[in-house]
């Protein structure tokens, strides 16, 4: 017993519950048990799951049901309509019927009913899921609402079973309401999202660095500025050719903006100097974009550097 008590009061690490429930399922069950009832008892602590299956039941079962008069519904709890007529017989009767009716569905497609909740899923690691949630500030990256008021998902900006991959730039934050809203109704055509992101312009500079390339990732890359406006001021960019910000996708949006928290430690470690930055874009040519492949100047500054630097990014308009 010392070493198990010894483990569980000083030495285990928490980034989850799952080591102390797997122990003390273990040993509710004589120190023996299968993965599945682990697993079940995870799900018994999993409140995202439970709030899944309450919509599940209010938008299928649940109105079908009560369309048909089978059911009522009251301040959230459902009423079998018949139910106070049955005797003891006819419930186990109608009970034996609708295990019947379960067991042939399942005959029938087999794993099939399950797909929706796990096509191509891969566990996502807890770091990794620990990054997206922190970068999203632990607020659903489309609606907002804080993990505070509702479990908060991982989930695939390019979907996975239309070619997105498993990548820090390829997920977002979003609350469960949000993730199942967001399957069936984006009608994007993702057939050809790899190749989209393969997208290189031969004639443009920007698409062919030759080695002057500071850090990358999979869909971004960053290197100095040719002709910078202060000592180390770099460039971002997506690797695909894209003229134009808004032509940028989530994903790409993503990669761009790890890699400018990356510089921001790159260049202060280069030099301590650097008291602060300009990050900006030039998106078209009245607005000063001179090459057109989408860019981001991240631009050191010191102080001392201008004589006045109130208003930073105004004065590209003087006067203004």
């Amino acid at each position: 017993m010392s070493n198990l008590k010894q483990f569980l009061n000083s030495k285990m690490r928490l980034s989850h519950i799952y080591q102390p429930l797997m122990i003390k399922t273990l040993l509710e069950n004589r120190g023996i048990a299968d993965k599945s009832i682990i697993a079940k008892q995870f799900l018994e602590y999993d409140f995202s799951q439970v709030e899944y299956y309450e919509k599940i039941t209010n938008v299928m079962p649940g109105r079908i049901l009560r369309k048909h008069q089978i059911v009522s519904k009251e301040k959230g709890a459902y009423h079998l309509e018949e139910f106070d007529t049955l005797s003891e017989d006819d419930i186990n009767e109608l009970i034996a019927i609708c295990e019947d009716k379960i067991n042939q569905y399942i005959e029938k497609r087999g794993k099939d009913i399950w797909e929706h909740r796990r096509r191509n899923r891969r566990p996502i690691r807890g770091s990794v899921r620990y990054e997206v949630l922190k970068r999203a500030n632990g607020r659903c990256e489309l609606c907002g609402i804080s993990k505070d008021e509702k479990a908060l998902e991982v989930d695939h900006i390019v979907p996975k079973n239309t070619g997105g991959e498993d990548s820090i730039n390829n997920y977002q934050a979003l609350c469960f309401t949000c993730n199942s809203n967001k399957r069936d109704t984006d009608d994007t055509d993702f057939r050809d999202v790899n190749a989209k992101y393969k997208h290189r312009d031969k004639s443009c500079i920007f698409c062919s660095l030759n080695g002057r390339v500071i850090v990358e990732n999979n869909l971004a890359v960053a290197f100095y500025d040719k002709y910078p406006v202060t000592d180390l001021h770099t460039l971002i960019i997506p690797k695909r050719h894209c003229e134009d910000y808004f032509e940028l996708t989530q994903a790409e949006l993503n990669a761009i903006n790890q890699l400018i928290f990356q510089l921001k430690d790159i260049l202060i470690q280069k030099d301590s100097t650097i008291d602060g930055f300009n990050i900006g874009n030039n998106s078209g040519g009245e607005a000063g974009q001179t090459i057109f492949h989408t860019h981001i100047h991240l631009i050191p500054r010191r102080k001392g550097d201008v004589d006045n630097p109130i208003g930073g990014i105004r004065n590209v308009i003087f006067g203004k």
